[in-house]
């Protein structure tokens, strides 16, 4: 059962949580030197032009990158050139896609007017995505949600640039459907018509419209994609968590964007349906539970929806199922102090969390609220300070002493689990590198050539350790879905050191 939200506290509200929590949180980091976020910021949001498919625009400034996947989409008869190559493949898989174009949209909402000179390149970052989601979502009824074959890619190391691995196009449709990755591109798209409300009516008009219809296919059409395209999706971006908590998502976002009733109601009628308190202590690619708590939390704090206050409960007990010292702990903490779960690439985890944690504490304060766990209470300051401390640890408050962010610091990883990186560019080396061919800069022991600035890996494992080494793709591997709301955490501590 969630705890119960404190409905009249004071400002001097009393923080007593154990003092094992602030020891963690500081542990490691006694001799942490003073980061430069708006560096670091500037780098984050850099990382995405290094990850572009597609024709490259003239203020590229990537440049060891080049066009790539320039047919993609013909082999069914559509445009489906552009968007992001997802992590240190040439595969553009759809649902992580559309959950980093939702990510950069909301650290845009939030954290946008702190961004300073960033903005534009973190808006622009959100078009190359909601771009492609529009040419993904171009018939009705269908949403196109992968391009490239995953074993064919997987069996070579080429650079995008020399691609000519399988470029086999996979759909969902209403014989076939898929809720979930459809849920989150309609989620994608909605948060993105906020960011370009007054940049661009027209163009958030059409990303709202977009919205509109693919959610109503999403929730019409109901099932997992990795169902009907298992050998596909799986075991890369596999659906393991099904695909209600989608449904909820993307409801709410277009609750946010377009402010209709029906989507409120929607919300109403399906949170015990599509099990909105489940898992709460997730939040990524594949689970939006926390994320939708967090997200609906923010009226209900604002005092406008009050018969939504069960969302508040669950995002105050997924809060307190991240806090040390608490009876609620629901994730691991290596000794250096990084939030750690189970799995590949934890990053992602790390910082999908920590903007949580971010965004929820400042709803808080702006409501002058505390958090509940079970008896003791923990104030937004100390939410954070958590946030704080994980993005630090990114960038070298650390065993390793190693920013974890390519191009951050003076140590950082430099055989990064990355195709274009690792293999010379066109720009060096213009004669092509084949299938086969690139093996042998995937096992070298040397440096990547190319640097891509802004890149965070998977991290270091459960100890702290971290092997620089491309085989180690689980600790080695960037991926968008990481650097996504690492771009919200950075404007706000660049803005608030």
């Amino acid at each position: 059962m969630a705890p119960k939200p404190v409905t009249s506290p004071t400002a001097n509200s009393p923080l007593i949580l154990a003092v094992s929590t602030l020891i963690l949180l500081f542990s490691a980091s006694a001799s942490a030197s003073a980061h430069d976020y708006s560096d670091a910021l500037r780098k984050c949001i850099l990382f995405f032009e290094g990850q572009r498919s597609g024709k490259l625009p003239p203020d590229q400034r990537v440049r060891w990158r080049s066009h790539s996947a320039l047919h993609d989409g013909a082999s069914a008869g559509v445009d489906l050139t552009g968007g992001y190559y997802d992590a240190g493949d040439n595969i553009k898989f759809g649902f992580p896609m559309a959950f980093t174009t939702t990510l950069l949209a909301w650290s845009v909402i939030d954290f946008g007017r702190i961004m300073g000179p960033e903005l534009g390149h973190a808006v622009r970052a959100v078009k190359w995505g909601t771009d492609y989601l529009l040419k993904a979502t171009a018939t009705d009824g269908v949403v196109y949600v992968q391009v490239g074959d995953a074993i064919s890619d997987h069996n070579c190391w080429e650079r995008p640039e020399d691609m000519d691995t399988l470029r086999t196009v996979f759909k969902i449709d209403r014989n076939h459907p898929g809720s979930d990755v459809a849920g989150e591109t309609a989620a994608a798209l909605a948060a993105a018509s906020i960011v370009f409300r007054s940049r661009d009516p027209t163009y958030s008009r059409i990303l709202l419209n977009r919205a509109v219809k693919v959610f109503r296919f999403a929730d019409t059409y109901r099932g997992a994609y990795s169902n009907a395209l298992h050998s596909a999706v799986c075991p890369f971006y596999c659906d393991n968590n099904g695909y209600q908590d989608e449904l909820l998502w993307a409801a709410a976002w277009l609750h946010k964007a377009s402010r209709r009733r029906q989507y409120r109601e929607y919300i109403i009628r399906n949170e015990v349906i599509l099990r909105a308190g489940d898992t709460i202590n997730e939040f990524g690619w594949d689970n939006k539970h926390a994320g939708i708590n967090v997200l609906i939390s923010k009226e209900v704090l604002m005092g406008k929806s009050p018969d939504l206050r069960s969302f508040q409960n669950n995002a105050d007990a997924f809060i307190c199922s991240l806090l040390p010292g608490t009876a609620h702990l629901q994730v691991q903490y290596s000794p250096g102090g990084l939030i750690f779960k189970a799995g590949g690439s934890n990053m992602q985890h790390v910082t999908s969390l920590s903007f949580l944690l971010l965004a929820y504490s400042n709803y808080l304060s702006h409501a002058n609220h505390v958090v509940p766990c079970a008896g003791k209470s923990a104030s937004p300051a100390l939410l954070k300070s958590l946030a704080k401390r994980q993005v630090n640890y990114i960038l070298g408050d650390n065993p390793m002493r190693m920013s974890y962010m390519v191009g951050y610091g003076n140590r950082y990883p430099q055989r990064i689990h990355h195709r274009g990186s690792s293999l010379p560019s066109v720009r060096v080396h213009p004669a092509r590198i084949g299938c086969k061919a690139g093996s042998r800069y995937f096992f070298s022991p040397n440096p990547n050539p190319n640097v891509l600035v802004g890149a965070v890996v998977g991290g270091p494992n459960t100890t702290d350790a971290f092997p620089d080494s491309r085989p180690f793709f689980q600790e080695s591997e960037p991926t968008t879905y990481i650097n996504a709301p690492l771009v919200g955490l950075l404007a706000y501590f660049a803005a608030h050191p």
